[in-house]
């Protein structure tokens, strides 16, 4: 009789059983996200279609045409956001964000959190209680990615709150660390989905409540931009009803002087210049043509053009005071139309800025690199637009 120890063979069959199962899950977990994101990009755009067919149906109701344009601005930031959460959180993964630290009161920067989460808190009527100590708590951190941080934590309160809640944040020192503890009152967290609620493609919360939305990666973004800080977040739940507390502890700045910042510009001198001649050049003919409406409602002289060899004519015609390039452009990109303008003397004062949906680091460098002044991810902030336009009148 032969006998045989089948102990290994055994064990690598259940380490394969495992490793299936696990990604089992998270294929679907991926493709949960995949459906999640799909309905929530159909959200905003369901009430911005209705919008425009209400315009069309009754253009001189002029109450009516203002109440829409109110609802699709508000439709299209938050598609903005989520956009802007799905680059943030493929550049985190990446390696690719890079945190632009100062000495920051941490004050500061709940004050801008705030400011971000309270148009939600007070559509749904919640009780806000802010607790801060007056004297400064300083850290070295990025201010703005850590007010998104703390941001994100605020809005997911006041979402997962009934109406009507309450919210409280508060901010204290110990044992060298800066903790921020966000609470609500709202639908608790299952104990079950506790473990795992920081993962990538996590819809804990949407099992109890899934009209509230959200793509599950915000706490993902939260944890990774919070580790990135020498920091940790943590969540504690008794239940579903029952509310929750996120905490976050991040390093206090060592005990030394504050090293100087810069010099925020300051407001534009009062010797402006009259109207810009603008070029606008986009192969989308919709973005550039109401881009250049927008800027002649402004009162300058606009022309638009739609592929890189008519932008690198029409600037040599009539060289503008700032030319707004497509990156994508068919016939020559916009890095090769900024490259050729730069060569060309007549155009030394002209303001090339670049108009893009790609965002990250790299992009923006390789745009400084073609010789661009400027780099502006799609869709303008009307915002940075005026801001742009003032620094460059008041040159």
């Amino acid at each position: 009789m032969l006998f045989r120890d089948i102990t290994e063979q055994r064990r690598a069959e259940e380490e394969l059983r495992t490793l299936a199962a696990d990604l089992s899950k998270a294929n679907q977990r991926q493709n949960e996200f995949l459906a999640t994101l799909a309905h929530e990009l159909r959200n905003p755009l369901a009430p911005i279609r209705t919008g425009l067919d209400l315009m069309r149906l009754r253009p001189d109701n002029v109450a009516a045409v203002a109440k829409v344009r109110d609802m699709m601005e508000r439709q299209t930031n938050h598609l903005v956001h989520l956009v802007n959460d799905l680059l943030d959180l493929a550049r985190v993964q990446s390696g690719k964000v890079e945190l632009k630290k100062t000495r920051v009161a941490l004050q500061d920067v709940i004050r801008a959190a705030v400011e971000t989460a309270v148009p939600l808190i007070d559509e749904k009527r919640h009780r806000f209680t802010l607790d801060m100590p007056e004297t400064p708590v300083e850290l070295d951190a990025d201010a703005n990615r850590l007010a998104q941080v703390v941001g994100n934590l605020l809005t997911n309160a006041a979402k997962y709150t009934p109406g009507g809640g309450s919210i409280a944040l508060s901010v204290r020192s110990e044992d060298g660390s800066a903790v921020v503890s966000v609470s609500d009152n709202g639908i608790g967290i299952p104990p079950e989905a506790l473990p795992t609620l920081f993962e990538m493609f996590n819809q804990g919360r949407h099992g109890m409540d899934y009209a509230q939305g959200g793509l599950g990666i915000g706490l993902n973004l939260v944890k990774r931009l919070t580790q990135k800080h020498g920091g940790t977040v943590s969540v504690v739940s008794e239940g579903p009803n029952r509310g929750s507390t996120f905490t976050l502890r991040l390093p206090l700045a060592p005990d030394q002087p504050q090293a100087p910042q810069g010099a925020t510009p300051d407001a534009q001198s009062q010797g402006e210049r009259g109207p810009l001649r603008i070029l606008v050049a986009d192969d989308n003919q919709d973005a550039a043509d109401l881009l250049a409406q927008l800027l002649q409602s402004r009162g300058h002289q606009v022309s638009t053009v739609h592929d890189g060899t008519a932008a690198l004519a029409a600037a040599r015609a009539l060289p503008p005071d700032l030319a707004l390039l497509d990156i994508g452009m068919p016939g020559m990109t916009g890095y090769e139309v900024a490259r050729a303008l730069r060569q060309l003397p007549d155009l030394e004062g002209t303001v090339l800025a670049a108009v893009t949906g790609w965002g990250a680091q790299e992009d923006r460098k390789r745009s400084r690199e073609a010789g661009f002044d400027h780099h502006m991810t799609k869709p303008i902030d009307l915002d940075s637009l005026n801001q742009l336009l003032a620094g460059i009148k008041a040159a």
